[in-house]
């Protein structure tokens, strides 16, 4: 974070100083030099932290229901696996609720029901089913933020068909046919791949 005079800067907005007014891009353009010269700090940004998972920095929220005595009256505390199975319970409602009326109206009018909707409405209660069993199985709140929040994909190292890490071998074959050193033997052989942490997938609307 920039600052000048204890206020901070904003990357792309104009500022004054001095009577003076800088352009927007005046910090992506100017040279440390320059930034110094008129008394412009870099510090460090604030610590944050996802409100939804941790109280603090490093500071996770209660993760499984626990269940205390205070002054002999037995208190229940929502964990935040609790918190998120209701959530997946409560997407899959908002999910069924848009095509309620064809069953609502199959029912009235004694006509079938769609079969590509009945495949579609299991899917999702299969979904949320499959969703809360993964949450139950999360040992951590940062497994947990994975579960939702993680990147689509992730960078590991390949292992073989006994889950041994793949490196690179002593020596390859160049342009010309011949046996030559490997620069990089030895390194691990990397792969990205779906992230296989994240919740399965809601299905495709129809």
């Amino acid at each position: 974070m920039l600052k000048l005079n204890n206020k901070p800067l904003s990357y792309d907005r104009a500022f004054t100083h001095a009577d003076i007014q800088y352009p927007a891009n005046w910090l992506r353009l100017s040279s440390l030099e320059e930034r110094n010269a008129l008394g412009i700090t870099e510090v460090a940004d604030a610590p944050s932290w996802d409100q939804r998972f941790y109280w603090g920095v490093d500071n996770p929220k209660q993760l499984n229901d626990k269940t205390e005595t205070v002054d002999g009256v037995e208190v229940k505390t929502t964990g935040l696996k609790t918190q998120w199975s209701d959530t997946q319970t409560a997407i899959a409602a908002s999910l069924l609720a848009s095509s309620d009326w064809r069953i609502i109206k199959a029912k009235e009018t004694g006509t079938n029901i769609p079969s590509a909707w009945k495949t579609y409405r299991a899917a999702i209660r299969t979904a949320c089913n499959t969703r809360q069993t993964e949450i139950n199985a999360v040992s951590d709140v940062p497994a947990l933020k994975e579960l939702f929040f993680g990147a689509a994909t992730i960078t590991r190292q390949q292992t073989d068909s006994e889950g041994a890490g793949v490196v690179e071998p002593d020596t390859i074959t160049n342009e010309a046919g011949e046996t030559v050193a490997n620069p990089v033997a030895g390194d691990p052989v990397m792969e990205t791949v779906a992230n296989p942490a994240l919740a399965t997938a809601w299905p495709t609307p129809i």
